[in-house]
């Protein structure tokens, strides 16, 4: 795949990434005040497309943005933005600000003032191996269930994450686990399977909600939402991580430590192995009706 510029819709417009410009009075760059949804494809066909487009719709009602298009709307620019990227599997970036008024100021600007509105496309790539992570404070805001473009939070956890040689940062509030800095969280303890509940301190993760149903649906495992204390963490049979573009990642270390024992020891665990490949045929028909 080459280095060449990706197609980018721009509040009602078609460009690239190196031709795309946003208002510096736009309110996304001056207050992060927006929200957004990454959506995968998997060979040139949309994953979870509903699911993410109702999350878009309740972040957009908590922050009293209007829809600013229709479905068939997106839908087109999603087709145009897949067809303009060399690559098998793939990301679509969309984000909705409070547009830009005329002056920077704190309140909210009247109706008169449209919403920004971008999208973009990447390549996904395929992880290799089991996640190295560490634990740290959760200092983020209040409403974590509302996908925010104001990250800087995450950014910091993930930044001190990574200069420590790992890969991602498990956030702990009042000594129980929330979820990683940009992924959700998954145990295997005593044999269930146990994920922190949805509400305001957790982003409803949309793979993890895929995940929870197949599970109940196929009976694959007793499934458990409920927050984590931080030892139980540690002392978990299997860990693994969720995300849009990563899937079931299995966690094979934290705080320096190997997860799991015996023979699993700092590897992927049978429950973990079983729930990606049952996943995996979940993508299966995206791959198949190609």
């Amino acid at each position: 795949m080459t280095n060449k510029p990706r197609p980018v819709y721009l509040n009602g417009e078609w460009c690239d990434t190196d031709t795309a410009r946003v208002s510096v009075l736009d309110r996304g760059y001056l207050f992060g005040d927006g929200v957004y949804e990454v959506i995968p494809a998997f060979a040139g066909r949309l994953f979870g497309l509903d699911e993410h487009m109702a999350r878009l719709s309740r972040s957009l009602e908590a922050i009293g943005i209007a829809e600013p298009l229709g479905r068939d709307d997106w839908q087109a620019i999603f087709d145009r933005l897949l067809a303009g990227i060399d690559a098998p599997d793939a990301a679509i970036y969309l984000q909705v600000t409070r547009g830009a008024p005329e002056k920077r100021d704190h309140a909210w600007p009247g109706d008169e003032v449209s919403p920004g509105v971008m999208a973009t496309v990447s390549p996904i790539g395929a992880i290799a191996g089991g996640a190295r992570v560490i634990t740290l404070p959760d200092a983020r805001w209040a409403r974590c269930d509302i996908k925010s473009i104001n990250l800087l939070p995450n950014t910091m956890a993930r930044q001190q994450a990574l200069e420590q040689g790992c890969d991602e940062a498990v956030l702990v509030r009042d000594g129980l686990v929330m979820e990683g800095a940009a992924t959700n969280l998954f145990a295997v303890i005593n044999g269930r399977l146990v994920t922190a509940p949805t509400g305001p301190r957790i982003l409803a993760g949309i793979t993890r909600g895929l995940l929870l149903d197949l599970v109940r649906d196929e009976r694959l495992v007793e499934v458990d939402e409920s927050f984590i204390t931080i030892s139980a963490l540690r002392e978990a049979d299997e860990v693994f991580l969720t995300s849009s573009t990563k899937d079931l990642w299995p966690v094979v270390e934290i705080d320096g430590q190997p997860v799991g024992s015996g023979a699993h020891s700092g590897r992927a665990g049978p429950v973990t192995r079983q729930l990606d490949q049952h996943f995996q045929a979940l993508k299966h028909p995206q791959r198949s009706s190609r």
